[in-house]
């Protein structure tokens, strides 16, 4: 047969490839950081240290989650008395608050559930009373909407017996 019998070596890569690979490894590299430091849950919670070491005080951050929410619920209360949110807007705005309220208390994704699914995972009754009574029928009942006061009322019940 005929033919050389001359080795070639493989076809080597320029510089400026390699540069670009390592570029775009590094580029992936500090992606990567980034999104997990951007994601990272922030530590704020308040720390006591006694002699064994840190011990996180969750009843104090769990009371203030409370007061937090109250005070929420009073805006809105506030914001109704002074004609700025209509009724069916200030029953949406406690729907709202109540459904966050209890997603960061206990972690259910009460914002996303609907009335038959709180029902069917056995929730606290004070939620489903505040959500059947006052907030789905001036939501998505056509007419008139429920007093908020009396949704103000109901909301405070069940942060304040959330548990």
């Amino acid at each position: 047969m005929p033919g050389s019998d001359e080795l070639y070596p493989p076809a080597q890569y320029g510089w400026g490839w390699i540069l670009l690979a390592i570029g775009i490894l590094l580029l992936l590299v500090a992606g990567a950081w980034l999104v997990i430091a951007v994601t990272k849950p922030r530590r704020d919670l308040t720390l006591i240290r006694d002699g064994q070491g840190a011990t996180l005080q969750t009843v104090d951050v769990l009371s203030q989650l409370r007061v937090e929410y109250l005070q929420a619920i009073q805006h809105i209360e506030d914001d109704y008395r002074a004609r700025t949110l209509s009724a069916r807007n200030a029953n949406f705005e406690l729907s709202r608050v109540v459904r966050t309220f209890v997603n960061e208390y206990s972690g259910l994704e009460a914002p996303v559930l609907a009335l038959d699914d709180l029902v069917s995972r056995g929730v606290h009754p004070a939620l489903i009373d505040a959500m059947g009574r006052h907030y789905y029928p001036s939501i998505f009942r056509p007419g008139p909407a429920i007093d908020p006061l009396a949704g103000a009322e109901a909301a405070r019940t069940v942060v304040r017996t959330w548990h």
